[in-house]
C-alpha cells in the first residue's frame, strides 16, 4: 500500500485496493450489524415494517425477494438480491465487495457468499492488510444449504450446486457442481 495514495481506508477497500479496517468501517459494520437485528426483531415481532427494514440494510432487493433472518452482513449496502428471489436461514454475506445475486435464485440455509481477501505473503497479513473480489450470481440459480461462494466467483444462469460445496472458481451456466472444491458433473 503506497503511503502516497490520499484515498480513505473506505476509498481503497471500495475500490478493490489493499486497505485496513479502520474506525469509519468500523462504524459501518457496526451500523449494519445493528440494521440487521432491527430487521430480524421486525420479523419475529411480525412488525408491518419488516420489508422495509431488510430494504434499508441492503443495497437493492428486488421484487418478490426475501431473505429469512437471521442475516449476517459486513455492510449489507453492497448486497443485491434481484427479483423472486428466496434466501433461507443464516445468510452470511460478507459484502467487502459488491455481491449481486441474479432473479429467481433460491438460496438454502447457512449459505456464506466471502468477497474479502487476505495476503498469503505473512507480513502484509501481519500488518492487517485486506481486499475484496465481487461475487456474482446468475438467474435461476439454486444454492444448496451450506454451500460456501470464494471471492471473486461468477455463477452462471440456471446452475445447481449441491450442499456443502465450496465454490473457488467461476461456474458456467446450465452446470450441476458439486463437492469441495465445487466440480462441473453435468450439464442441465
Amino acid at each position: 500500500m503506497s503511503t502516497q495514495d490520499s484515498r480513505t481506508q473506505y476509498e481503497r477497500m471500495v475500490a478493490g485496493d489493499w486497505y485496513e479496517a479502520d474506525a469509519e468501517i468500523h462504524a459501518l459494520t457496526t451500523a449494519a450489524a445493528a440494521r440487521s437485528e432491527r430487521f430480524a426483531e421486525a420479523v419475529r415481532s411480525g412488525a408491518d415494517d419488516a420489508e422495509d427494514r431488510l430494504r434499508e440494510l441492503l443495497g437493492s432487493l428486488g421484487e418478490g425477494s426475501w431473505i429469512r433472518p437471521p442475516l449476517h452482513v459486513d455492510l449489507g449496502v453492497h448486497l443485491h438480491l434481484g427479483d423472486r428471489s428466496f434466501v433461507n436461514f443464516g445468510l452470511v454475506a460478507l459484502d467487502v465487495a459488491h455481491i449481486r445475486i441474479g432473479d429467481d435464485t433460491k438460496i438454502g440455509p447457512n449459505v456464506q457468499l466471502l468477497t474479502p481477501i487476505h495476503p498469503v505473503d505473512p507480513d502484509p497479513r501481519r500488518a492487517k492488510l485486506e481486499a475484496a473480489k465481487p461475487i456474482t450470481i446468475g438467474n435461476n440459480v439454486w444454492l444448496g444449504g451450506g454451500v460456501i461462494v470464494c471471492p471473486g466467483v461468477t455463477i452462471g444462469d440456471d446452475t445447481v450446486v449441491g450442499a456443502g460445496s465450496v465454490v473457488v472458481r467461476d461456474l458456467p451456466a446450465r452446470v450441476l457442481a458439486v463437492g469441495n472444491p465445487a466440480r462441473v458433473v453435468r450439464s442441465i
